[in-house]
């Protein structure tokens, strides 16, 4: 016991050298964002435009998600993340070239965004697998806490540092930034090294095929129940919060009169509530049941989203309360929902089973945005926030007398289902003719 004492704070170095590069590029990708979508928001004044760019983002994760889960399962994880974070990196070169020039037109926009999105999709999944084999078991609860607070950190210094840098900078010196932050991101992933899962069967994991691992992943999420029943809850929502969430910089200019500044403090206060949110979550470690935190959290982040919907123009400062409690919930939600998969899905399915579940949440996400920017042009924005609101609400109280849900942390039979298919593969190939 004392020598495995001594011998676990060792994690830390490694897991952290790695994170630390990753929490600066991700605050150098917010700025690129936050002065992206304000220049969209800006030039066009449009939903339609700002969907349509939201779109852009969720396609590559639901197409190509499942595939390239695959492939991380398959790869050298370090490599794809290097990989990945280089390409998002040449992308936003090129967008500075095209700034720096005169020569953007907004469907360069577009294509960058969904070029950037194809490389978050080759790392996030990276990054979260290789979470479960770097930190112990029993720190991923916080673990998951800590990248909660980052998230409202980097709302605090990416939004505001957006803001500043462009009362300051043209658009390409913005970009720049973005550039610099990933350099910081890639240079510790080629000093530290990343385990890798093994493969259960060597031999099988060999021969068998990339759509054969596809259904492995697509087996494991239909066999754990409760996790089906949670993507369908959130298939449901993201119909009114993708839409919610991304016109959110158009609400604070036309519906609040606010300008960069204003949309900038938003999602600061967001910021603020989400890293009090992990701080919590980190110390406190949720509920003994983490769905119990989840479902809870859920209800109460519908709330703050009714509010939002239903502030006067006038009343910015109850705008900004709510997106607080909105921040404040959302690592309550996200943090033991990844804390219970990297818990409980073993190493080398992780990569298929994260890009998959990621896959299907953000199904719903581009159908909804087809109608929501001309809907949204059409009779007003609030709807969608008290739309969102409310089915959280509803959705959240219903959580609690679902068992599937409630038991989702005991009840996992995915990779029994993958156990007795791949055995079912064996049985008929040892009794194939070829093989007698």
């Amino acid at each position: 016991m004392k020598e495995k004492a001594e011998h676990e704070p060792k994690w830390q170095i490694p897991f952290f050298a790695i994170w630390t590069g990753q929490a600066l590029s991700l605050v150098g990708s917010t700025v690129t964002q936050f002065a992206l979508v304000w220049y969209l928001t800006k030039t066009t004044g449009s939903a339609t435009v700002l969907a349509a760019a939201s779109m852009m983002a969720l396609l590559p994760g639901i197409f190509l998600g499942p595939f390239i889960g695959a492939l991380i399962d398959r790869w050298n994880r370090r490599v794809v993340m290097i990989v990945a974070d280089s390409v998002i990196a040449l992308a936003i070169l090129l967008l500075a070239y095209l700034f720096w020039i005169d020569a953007l037109q907004i469907w360069h926009v577009y294509v960058i965004m969904f070029i950037r999105a194809v490389g978050g999709t080759f790392h996030l999944p990276a990054m979260q697998a290789s979470t479960s084999l770097m930190v112990p078991k029993k720190h991923l609860a916080r673990v998951a806490g800590i990248n909660q607070t980052l998230n409202g950190v980097k709302n605090i210094i990416g939004a505001p540092l957006g803001a500043l840098l462009l009362g300051l900078l043209p658009m390409h010196g913005v970009m720049l930034v973005d550039i610099v932050t990933a350099a910081l991101a890639i240079g510790p992933l080629f000093f530290v090294h990343i385990p890798q899962p093994k493969r259960t069967d060597e031999g099988r994991a060999q021969k068998q095929s990339i759509w054969a691992d596809l259904g492995d992943g697509l087996r494991y999420l239909r066999g754990w129940s409760g996790l089906m029943a949670l993507i369908g809850f959130a298939l449901i929502l993201k119909i009114a919060l993708t839409p919610a969430i991304s016109l959110i910089p158009l609400l604070v200019y036309k519906h609040f009169g606010g300008g960069a500044a204003q949309l900038s403090l938003l999602e600061a206060v967001a910021g603020v509530g989400i890293i009090l949110g992990g701080l919590l979550l980190s110390i406190w470690g949720g509920f003994k049941r983490q769905i119990v935190t989840v479902m809870t959290a859920v209800i109460v982040f519908g709330l703050g989203f009714t509010v939002l919907g239903m502030a006067p123009a006038g009343m910015f400062g109850l705008a900004l309360v709510s997106m607080f409690v909105v921040g404040l919930m959302l690592p309550m939600i996200d943090g033991p929902v990844m804390a219970i998969l990297q818990g409980t899905v073993a190493p080398e399915m992780q990569g298929r089973v994260f890009t998959m579940m990621n896959s299907l949440l953000n199904l719903t996400g581009p159908i909804s945005l087809v109608f929501a920017g001309p809907v949204s042009d059409w009779v007003g924005l609030q709807v969608w926030y008290v739309a969102a609101g409310v089915l959280c609400g509803v959705l959240g109280v219903m959580g609690f007398f679902i068992p599937a849900i409630m038991n989702v942390e005991e009840n996992n039979n995915g990779a029994a289902a993958v156990g007795a298919e791949s055995d079912q593969l064996a049985s008929r190939s040892a009794n194939c003719p070829a093989h007698s």
